[in-house]
Parts: C-alpha cells; sequence; structure tokens
C-alpha cells in the first residue's frame, strides 16, 4: 500500500465488517483481474460474467480500462510510468469493492506483471483472482473491435501493447481462458465454475 503523503489523516473503521457484508450478499467478495491482449475479450467476458452472476442473486460490478480512463484516471497516458498508475489506482479501488463484498470484474490489459503484482499485495490471501483471457496476437489484431491495431500498424499509436510495447502474460494465474478457441460461454462456465469450487459462490441450486 501506498503511503499517503500527509501525516494527519485517520483511517476510520467502518461500523459494519466485511464478514456482516458477505453474510447479508450470500457470497464471498473477491477481484477477479481480466488480463490479456486488446481484443482478447476481456470486457465482453467481463460483461457476460456480471450478467449471470446477477441473474444468480451475486452482486457483481464491472470495472473496464477504457472507462475508467474517462473520469478517475482520465489525467493518465499510455507510458510505463502512467500505466503503472492506472494499475495502481485500479486496484486500490478494487480492494475497496472486495472490503463491500462484491464481485469485481477488472477488465485491464494491464501489461506489465510486477504491476499486476503490486495489486496482488495489498489484497488479502484470496482476494485477487488472475484471469488470464489468452489468444493470440494474431486472433486478436484479425477482431481489431475498436480499429486500435490498424491505427498502430499505420504509425498512429507508437505504444500499442503487443507491437510497440510489450505485453507479459501471467505465469502463475488462477484460471486461463482460451477465447481464440473456445466460445464465450464456455470461458464464463470455466470463471463461474471456479468460483463455485472455490467456495466464492453458492453452487447452482444449492442455495
Amino acid at each position: 500500500m501506498q503511503e499517503p503523503r500527509s501525516g494527519n489523516i485517520t483511517w476510520h473503521a467502518a461500523a459494519v465488517n466485511r464478514t456482516e457484508r458477505e453474510r447479508k450478499r450470500g457470497h464471498r467478495g473477491a477481484t477477479l483481474w481480466l488480463t490479456g491482449l486488446s481484443g482478447s475479450g476481456k470486457s465482453t467476458l467481463a460483461a457476460l460474467l456480471e450478467q449471470r452472476l446477477l441473474d444468480r442473486g451475486c452482486t457483481a460490478y464491472v470495472l473496464d480500462g477504457d472507462n475508467v480512463r474517462y473520469g478517475l484516471n482520465s489525467d493518465l497516458g499510455f507510458s510505463p510510468l502512467d500505466r503503472a498508475e492506472n494499475i495502481r489506482r485500479i486496484g486500490e479501488v478494487a480492494k475497496l469493492f472486495t472490503d463491500a463484498g462484491v464481485l469485481v470484474l477488472c477488465a485491464f490489459i494491464s501489461p506489465y506483471r510486477v504491476d499486476r503484482a503490486r495489486v496482488r499485495a495489498i489484497m488479502a490471501d484470496g482476494d485477487f483472482i488472475e484471469v488470464y483471457v489468452q489468444a493470440s496476437l494474431a486472433a486478436c489484431e484479425q477482431r481489431d473491435p475498436k480499429g486500435l491495431y490498424k491505427k498502430a500498424r499505420a504509425g498512429g499509436i507508437a505504444d500499442m501493447t503487443g507491437i510497440g510495447s510489450p505485453y507479459e502474460p501471467p505465469e502463475n494465474p488462477e484460471i486461463v481462458v482460451d477465447t481464440e478457441h473456445t466460445q464465450l460461454a464456455e470461458s464464463a462456465d470455466q470463471v463461474l465454475g471456479f468460483l463455485e469450487e472455490k467456495g466464492y459462490i453458492a453452487r447452482t441450486g444449492s442455495i
């Protein structure tokens, strides 16, 4: 956790603790961190998971990379330092969501292992679930839903991840979903199955 600049602040303890919040919600809070190349399907998968979790009575919320840059992180660019600060801020927000007993779905390229490791480090054990949304650069470039790869190849984006800037795949993610060779629904089933198996959510029909 980054130390505050001012020494004149004190953490204010809540009257309701996390255990009480999770009991009320009927499931455990957690951060599901979806990382992968642009076009790998992170945001689409996160949206589907949010809907399916809500259908099951869970409280879930998507934090999407582009959406966050419209507000909280609108002052940041895409240099390595700005990318690191982008992920640091999101990690802190995700930690608050998790403490509130929410299943927060973070869809961010988050290309550097060290930045993702810092987010994991501020979380309690088991609160950070790294989901590698795996698809090759060729597949992502072929999809190119936002036209970013085409723009990068034309020289319009100097720091495009996978082309002008590196992407470091997770080495030991909790979950790997292969969105290049499997349907999105199958990937969602895989993530939900993990959450059931590890006790984050109740198994279907057991509520």
